[in-house]
């Protein structure tokens, strides 16, 4: 049976989400993220295409809410890391 989710991961989750989802369309596109991840330091494209091919399962190119938390959910400690910096 799977973990059930913390209130304060979910609400830690959303909030992340909408900070890289700068046009508020409900996803993220590589230049979002990009964009995003250069403002908290130096990122290289090639790390940006690498995170979009990890998070990305539908290949879309764009990360949906859902994708961000099936993600999330697996890369628990990297959320919580990244939740202190936002």
């Amino acid at each position: 049976m799977a973990e059930a989710d913390d209130p304060k991961d979910i609400a830690d989750r959303e909030r992340i989400f909408k900070r890289f989802d700068g046009n508020g369309d409900g996803q993220i596109s590589a230049t979002e993220l990009g964009e995003t991840l250069q403002a908290l330091g130096s990122i290289t494209p090639e790390e940006v295409k690498y995170m979009m091919d990890e998070i990305d399962t539908d290949k879309d190119g764009f990360i949906s809410f859902q994708e961000f938390t099936d993600f999330a959910r697996a890369n628990r400690g990297l959320i919580k890391d990244v939740a202190k910096i936002f």
